[in-house]
């Protein structure tokens, strides 16, 4: 837990004194009738305590510049943990989550009227849709009505996501040992997908194979929903149906990562389905790789996501006016982002706890320079599709290329390069 603990006080160390934060945690979600969706947990919960169990709230408590941690959680319960599994309850919560004080989640409104007397800010994140929302609105509307009889309410409103995320932006040592593990693991699972692959089979066959390594090697999670996109279906970004053959003679892309730890693994893998590439294939897929290796070799301290993808765009519309899949003056062409018809989405994103994971790397009108620590993708692509208007023999390649890494102080660690991604090296793996 020393982990949690350093977390819970350094956000402590951000709040103004006489304050409480309240974090609460997911539901169950009803699948059909009585049955739930797998549960997992909210990851800004998770991140300050580690407890795995819906139906929670961890309160921060700074009063004298000191903290205390409360804890609201289920119940022990027989009847309910002999249908429904085990539940931590409140005598072990204080032990195995060190925290101060642990009550049950029946309770959440009486003793929460008790701990907010006196309590000037209350950091909570607005319009967020918890279901504790309405239980926080009776306990302050009840304390506003004391006003009169002394009791001091609280006066101040502060969301406490800023702060959080700026802290979960950047990943601690223990962090990144995890996230090498959901790399490692993610990884497995694409190298297992170029290995099985066959001309017809479906696509959620190969996802099936995916994800079946992702539990042999530990976990049984997946970071998102599997993308398994046969030819064209590549060309759309956030495919996920992956109910078509794959037919020999196109490529297949897979977006898929494992989730290990509640850390998400990222990798995205283009391959040819029977093997091997044709010579309109090698072309884009190494076009799109050389912009990735070039990002790759420009992250370090001191640049900006933006500042790669401009680097990465530009050299993109060259190769791409070389091909004559562009047409017109070079300057022109990236004034007008002409690369925007088969490269449409950003260079990458962070990643963490969530997949698309929080925390501020800056925009187009107000860039941040990576720093050390940050993890983030380096995924460009290029999309084809089957209505474009460029000559036949280039439609329906959609090729992408994604791949984790961690900001070091000289350059960047890349957490998932244990599958191939060099045309040679795809081919040779998967003709054995």
């Amino acid at each position: 837990m020393t982990e949690f603990i350093k977390r819970r006080q350094q956000f402590a160390d951000s709040m103004l004194d006489n304050s409480m934060a309240i974090f609460p945690a997911n539901q169950e979600l009803t699948r059909s009738n009585d049955t739930e969706f797998r549960f997992r947990q909210n990851s800004d919960f998770y991140y300050l305590c580690g407890f795995n169990e819906p139906d929670a709230c961890l309160l921060l408590i700074k009063q004298d510049a000191q903290l205390t941690t409360v804890l609201f959680n289920r119940k022990k319960d027989k009847t309910a943990e002999i249908w429904h599994g085990y539940r931590m309850g409140q005598a072990e919560a204080i032990n195995t989550l060190a925290v101060d004080q642990a009550y049950v989640i029946d309770e959440f409104e009486s003793k929460l009227s008790e701990l907010l007397v006196g309590i000037e800010n209350l950091y909570y994140p607005t319009l967020s849709g918890f279901a504790l929302d309405q239980s926080l609105e009776k306990v302050l509307n009840g304390l506003r009505s004391q006003s009169r009889s002394g009791v001091i309410s609280t006066n101040q409103f502060l969301d406490w996501r800023p702060a959080l995320h700026e802290m979960r932006l950047f990943k601690s040592e223990a962090e990144q040992a995890i996230m090498r593990k959901a790399g490692v693991i993610s990884a497995l699972g694409h190298v297992r997908a170029m290995q099985q692959c066959q001309p017809g089979m479906f696509e959620f066959q190969l996802q099936l194979e995916v994800e079946y390594e992702f539990a042999r090697q530990g976990t049984r999670d997946v970071a998102y929903n599997s993308i398994v996109a046969g030819g064209n279906n590549a060309c759309i970004l956030h495919y996920t149906e992956n109910d078509q053959v794959l037919q020999d003679g196109d490529l297949v892309l897979i977006d898929a990562g494992a989730e290990y730890q509640g850390y998400a693994g990222d990798i995205t893998r283009t391959f040819p389905v029977n093997g091997r590439f044709s010579e309109e294939q090698a072309t884009i897929y190494q076009l799109v790789l050389d912009c990735q290796l070039l990002a790759l070799a420009l992250v370090k301290p001191g640049i900006s996501v933006l500042e790669i993808n401009q680097q990465v765009v530009t050299k993109m519309t060259e190769d791409l006016l070389a091909l004559g899949l562009l047409k017109g003056d070079l300057s022109s062409l990236l004034e007008e982002q002409a690369y925007r018809a088969f490269y449409m989405h950003g260079l990458g994103h962070p990643i963490g706890l969530d997949v698309h994971d929080v925390g501020n790397t800056g925009t187009i009108k107000s860039p941040r320079a990576l720093q050390a620590g940050m993890a983030i993708t380096i995924e460009p692509g290029l999309y084809i599709s089957q209505d474009a208007d460029v000559d036949d023999r280039w439609k329906g390649i959609g090729v992408r290329i994604e791949d984790d890494v961690i900001v070091t102080e000289t350059g960047c660690e890349i957490l998932t390069s244990a599958v191939p991604k060099e045309i040679k090296a795809i081919e040779a793996l998967m003709n054995g």
